[in-house]
């Protein structure tokens, strides 16, 4: 019997209408004449949903007992023995209740594929397995009913259900989701825009590997080696250089122009295993590459274009990215190089991007070493080619018969001088020189094999050929010390160019010049040393490195005066007195750091200084208007109290006594905002965070409303809080004291919380006319007011306050736009570890996890 196949809508949150899609489907099949069932669909009293259930047949469910419970789950023996030719089974995810015939959904529906039956099923992409901790990250939810990825994965068909973040929350707001009381929990907390769009991005990215397995499939199915460009593939050429970093970035930032891009970075070994990559600069290569979200494959090939090009068109690639070639001119006449054949051999599919770079590892610092001018190879070939080379020459010259004259011998001694002075510089051409100036004596110049000459003109032909080779091998190696000059020089112009871009840009950061100094001139340590006069003891200013600490600028290996009272350190070793100015260059960019830092420093005084003035004249307008309006209201009912003229009746001095109350309590509000304003602002807040309950603090900050303006919702299951009791009692009663000032009339603010990971969130949510975005931040400062206060009034100070005493016990306090019209205070605090969150405020829903929290 034929296995059945298996199709799967995939949604991107939950919400979308994957359900609706799977049950649009079998009406389709059933009025095309295909025998089609429903297995299990769950409609969760969604009207829409249950409509499309009319007119399918459905098999009849297994009733189940659990603990005094009774419910029910799909009979998979039942749906075996109607045999349908296709049955439809919703939430693939779903776990059994114990006593069924399999702990999993997906294992009966693998049984209905098994007895040859095509099944339609839904799941969610927060229920895939390997995904489950991304979405515990972005949501804060667990999810506990996954699916394998390979269950999915070998679905025959997989149709992804989207629907935009603002769509899928309209359909909340609507009531086609969930019922209206749990409608605004659900929207301020799983189904933020934030939380459907980091899902729904991974559902669009999962779905798109998938399609990629397809095509790979199908391509290799028919044998297509051209590249398809469906989507953009980079393919990064590493030859174990440090110049490797640089293409890698560059190629992430290709990659970040196109959505999907993907990064693949290769290293070519040859088959020999012999190789000049040095693995530790390929493991970092390899560690930057997957940060920057790509991967890193080593393959062999000894001939590197062909093996490159064979590996791009392997992975479908649609560009290849390499660094321009370091080779010297003189090597191309060895071939044209990797970057060139391969650009000459990619076709049209592929493109090709050459991409210039420096030494990363050796461009930053100074050349040191003179004797490395030329490179121990070449001098070593040098040596062999000026020793080795005459004597080589002489015997084959020996031992043949053609007699070419003393002029063409000495011109092919010549030639090898040439060749020493070229490889080696200046000692192996004299070598060379010498050694062919006495081999010509002995064997080719009369008389012969000895050490004589008998005619004046040879003594002259081997006296310029002595001239003409030490003359060469001079010329290249004062070519060889003009090279090395301007390769410092170009070094320094570049340190020198760094320096001045840093003053221009006004960097401050005195570390990294630092550390700059360091890696420049390859130093264990650096430090800046100050002192304020000539007798006292030197302070550091700033230091970078592992090497000892040097307390004084005589103690280092270099010291770098920076006028009288400054001087820059550096232990390691000792440098050349060449290197000495760029070193004064860098100490005294140091002393600029350090003085910019300093006035930075200050004016940040300045500026908190000025705020401190802001907000003093912030409270004596306060003071002249917001606490003379109750202090005038207390004057004038105690005036009329002892007034003599009139005679009060017992509801009118009620009336005044309770006039007084007010404002004095309106006083008291106001100036122990004032105070705590004075305390925040001279940080002086210290709280004492202890391990308590919500709900032991959460209620009393509710005294000062009156009675029937907020509505607490605070669930005993959630962990605990590390606060300070007092400071977020106060916190929360200036919160809700301004939702209820703004609030509507009859309309009650909602007090709720809720566990976010490893965060706690209490929610102030009000319908009142809400807060625009731009001035979000704006109501949180001293002295604010947004619009009008229509009960009561106050100095701007309570939610000032409240994000004060917030952010001293480590919480945020931010504000959000109420759906559907409104402002939310957000309050989130860290929760205490040990009590687990256990949700029960949203419906225990297959859709959505019934732990949610959010």
């Amino acid at each position: 019997m034929a296995r059945g196949k298996l199709r799967i809508y995939l949604g991107a949150a939950p919400g979308v209408g994957k359900t609706y899609a799977m049950l649009s489907e079998a009406h389709r099949r059933v009025e095309r004449g295909t025998d089609c069932v429903v297995g299990f669909v769950e409609h969760h009293d969604r009207p829409r949903t249950e409509v499309m259930l009319h007119g399918l047949e459905q098999v009849p469910r297994k009733d189940l007992e659990y603990r005094g419970t009774a419910f029910t789950e799909m009979d998979v023996d039942a749906v075996l023995e109607r045999a349908p030719a296709v049955a439809l089974v919703d939430e693939l995810a779903h776990t059994n209740v114990p006593g069924s015939r399999n702990a999993k959904r997906w294992q009966d529906v693998e049984q209905l594929l098994a007895a040859g039956i095509d099944v339609v099923s839904t799941v969610n992409i927060q229920h895939l397995e390997s995904l489950g901790d991304v979405v515990e990250s972005i949501t804060g939810v667990r999810q506990r009913e996954t699916v394998p990825d390979e269950v999915v994965r070998r679905a025959d068909q997989i149709e992804l259900v989207d629907m935009s973040p603002q769509a899928l929350r309209r359909r909340m707001a609507h009531g086609n989701i969930y019922k209206p009381d749990r409608i605004d929990a659900s929207l301020s907390n799983y189904f933020r825009p934030g939380n459907l769009t980091a899902l729904r991005e991974l559902a669009l990215l999962w779905v798109a590997d998938r399609v990629d397995e397809y095509l790979q499939q199908y391509r290799g199915e028919h044998n297509i080696r051209s590249t398809w460009q469906a989507r953009e593939r980079i393919v990064v050429g590493l030859t174990g250089g440090p110049e490797g970093r640089t293409l890698i970035r560059r190629a992430s930032r290709m990659a970040a122009k196109g959505s999907g891009s993907e990064i693949l970075a290769v290293y070519i070994a040859r088959s020999d295993g012999l190789t000049a990559a040095s693995p530790k600069e390929l493991a970092v290569q390899r560690t930057l590459v997957e940060d920057l979200g790509g991967t890193f494959h080593h393959v062999i090939g000894d001939d590197i274009p062909a093996a490159l090009l064979d590996f791009a068109r392997g992975v479908n690639a649609t560009q290849i990215v390499l660094g321009s070639s370091r080779r010297k001119t003189w090597q191309y006449v060895f071939g044209p190089g990797v970057g060139a054949t391969v650009a000459r051999d990619s076709g049209p599919d592929l493109d090709v991007h050459i991409v210039t770079h420096g030494e990363v590892a050796k461009g930053r610092g100074l050349p040191v070493a003179r004797g490395a001018r030329l490179g121990r190879s070449r001098i070593i070939w040098g040596w062999l080619v000026g020793v080795g080379g005459p004597a080589l020459l002489t015997l084959l010259l020996t031992h043949i018969d053609a007699d070419l004259g003393l002029a063409n011998d000495m011109l092919l001694f010549l030639t090898l001088t040439v060749a020493a002075a070229l490889l080696g510089g200046l000692l192996p051409a004299l070598a060379s020189a010498a050694v062919g100036s006495l081999l010509l004596n002995y064997y080719f110049t009369p008389p012969l094999h000895l050490w004589t000459v008998s005619n004046n003109k040879n003594i002259v032909a081997i006296a310029v050929f002595v001239g003409v080779a030490v003359s060469v091998a001079s010329v290249v190696d004062l070519a060889a010390r003009r090279t090395h000059q301007a390769a410092r020089l170009r070094a320094e112009s570049e340190i020198l160019s760094f320096l001045a871009g840093s003053v221009l840009r006004g960097e401050t950061s005195l570390e990294a010049l630092l550390e700059r100094v360091r890696e420049t001139f390859a130093m264990e340590s650096v430090a800046l040393l100050e002192r304020a006069g000539d007798n006292d003891p030197w302070t550091c200013a700033g230091r970078v490195g592992d090497g000892r600490p040097l307390p004084r600028p005589e103690d280092a290996d270099v010291d770098m005066p920076v006028g009288d009272h400054m001087a820059l350190a550096l232990s390691g070793r000792v440098l050349p007195a060449e290197d000495r100015r760029v070193l004064a260059a860098f100490a005294a960019q140091a002393a600029v750091v350090l003085d910019r830092q300093r006035l930075q420093s200050e004016a940040d005084q300045a500026r908190t200084l000025a705020e401190g003035n802001r907000i003093r004249t912030a409270l004596l307008a306060a003071v002249s208007h917001d606490l003379r309006t109750p202090l005038a209201g207390i004057k004038a009912a105690v005036t009329s109290l002892r007034s003599d003229d009139v005679e009060w009746s017992d509801e009118d001095e009620a009336e005044l006594l309770a006039g007084i109350e007010e404002g004095a309590d309106r006083l008291e509000h106001l100036v122990g905002n004032l105070l705590d304003m004075s305390r925040l602002q001279t940080g002086t807040v210290t709280p004492l965070i202890r391990e308590i309950d919500l709900d032991e603090v959460v209620p009393m900050a509710l005294g000062g409303v009156p009675d029937g303006s907020a509505e607490l919702d605070i669930p005993e299951t959630l962990p605990m809080v590390a606060v300070d009791k007092g400071l977020l009692e106060r916190a929360v009663a200036n919160i809700v004291e301004n939702a209820v000032k703004y609030a509507p009339e009859g309309e009650p603010v909602k007090v709720s919380a809720s566990t976010l990971g490893e965060r706690v969130e209490v929610r102030v949510v009000d319908r009142g006319p809400g807060v625009p975005d731009t001035a979000k931040d704006r109501i949180f400062a001293p002295f604010q007011r947004y619009g009008d206060a229509p009960r009561g009034a106050g100095v701007g100070l309570g939610l000032a306050v409240a994000r004060g005493f917030v952010e001293a016990m480590g919480g945020t306090l931010a504000a959000e736009d109420t759906p559907g019209g409104g402002l939310t205070m957000v309050l989130t605090l860290r929760a205490v570890a040990g009590r687990p969150p256990d949700r029960t405020d949203l419906p225990d829903l297959p859709d959505l996890p019934a732990q949610v929290t959010q």
